[in-house]
Parts: structure tokens; C-alpha cells; sequence
């Protein structure tokens, strides 16, 4: 046993003198419901797994030793925006790949461009990309992102019109494998200069 793991036990029988279920037993009830659940399971969804109080310390560390235990494997324990999850190693997807051939849905520039925009300069109207790109944003690339759950209309502009505001969603940092917006990438200073709008 390593000085984290027992460091982890004690603290966790310090915590739970009395229990239905050992320390080993806890973490492979998590380790079940995640890999059978079809989506990314925060850590209250996976306290409710059991039937006494987890402290969400002990769930992290418990986390923790999890992603550990699987180092080295096909598949890794993840953290994302909406929670935990296990997905395959980036190095493995192309031989899964050929399990299901459909090639993944391919956007425009014109969607991605609007995604870039939503995501950096978040909340934005349609005006506000509009300016931005220099061109219409037309309906469907706001709708085709809509559709994916990559963005949501979150209010509206106290303007005229009140214009909805749009921002992406947890969806969208779950599919990129992020856990913030924080760990989006770092825009060079030619790429920020175009995301400023007139007014800045």
C-alpha cells in the first residue's frame, strides 16, 4: 500500500468509523457505475451511489486512486465539465475507428469560426459575431450548433430587440475532453486581434 493510500484509509475510517462497505468495495461501486453509465457522472451523482454520506474530499482522493489504477490501460479515467468519465486513449481511437467507419460530422469554416468566436468572447449576440466576422451569421450555423449542444441561448441583450446572448455548454467542453473554459487554448495575439471587436 503507498503512504497516499493509506494516508486516504485513515483518514477515511476517521471519517466513517461505521460502514456497509470497505474502502475497496466503495471504489469499485464507482468504478462500475462509470463504466457503464453513458454519460460523465459528477461527484453528487456518484455520492448518491451510496447509502450513507461520502465527504467530497474523500470522493475526490478516492477519484484520484482510481485514474491511478488505470494508468497504463486502453481506456482512461477522466475529469470533464459535467464530471468523470472513462474514455479510450487518444492513441487507440483509430483502431476503434474501424469498429464504426462513419466518417464524423464535418463543419463549415463558417461554423467554426461562430464556435470560436461564442467561446472566447462568451456571451455574444448574433450581432456581436456578425461584427466580429465581418459577414451574415446566417440561422443555420447558429441552429447546427444548437443541435449539437455545443451552444445555448443563456439571456438577452437589454438593447432594442433584446437579442439573445449565446454561450457554450458543458456538451461542448465535454466532447473537446476539458473541464473549463480556462483549459481552452491560448490565442496568439494575431488570432486575438481578430476576435476584438469594433468597440474594444
Amino acid at each position: 500500500m503507498s503512504p497516499g493510500e493509506s494516508c486516504c484509509r485513515l483518514q477515511f475510517w476517521l471519517v466513517f468509523p461505521v460502514m456497509s462497505l470497505n474502502l475497496k468495495e466503495i471504489k469499485l461501486v464507482l468504478e462500475t457505475a462509470l463504466l457503464v453509465s453513458q454519460e460523465p457522472l459528477s461527484l453528487h451523482e456518484l455520492k448518491k451511489l451510496f447509502d450513507f454520506e461520502l465527504s467530497t474530499d474523500i470522493l475526490r482522493k478516492l477519484m484520484e486512486e482510481l485514474r491511478q489504477d488505470w494508468m497504463g490501460r486502453g481506456v482512461e479515467l477522466v475529469s470533464v465539465a459535467s464530471g468523470w468519465r472513462f474514455q479510450a486513449r487518444a492513441e487507440y481511437q483509430k483502431h476503434l475507428d474501424r469498429l464504426n467507419p462513419e466518417k464524423p460530422p464535418r463543419y463549415s469554416r463558417a461554423v467554426m469560426e461562430t464556435l470560436a468566436i461564442i467561446a472566447y468572447k462568451q456571451p455574444v449576440t448574433r450581432g456581436d459575431i456578425e461584427d466580429i466576422r465581418g459577414v451574415t451569421v446566417s440561422s443555420q450555423v447558429i441552429r447546427t450548433l444548437e443541435e449539437r449542444g455545443w451552444i445555448d441561448a443563456v439571456g438577452h441583450r437589454e438593447v432594442p430587440g433584446r437579442p439573445a446572448l449565446f454561450a457554450t455548454t458543458k456538451q461542448m467542453l465535454d466532447d473537446l475532453g476539458l473541464r473549463s473554459l480556462e483549459e481552452l487554448p491560448q490565442l496568439e495575439q494575431a488570432d486575438m486581434s481578430l476576435l476584438a471587436t469594433p468597440n474594444e
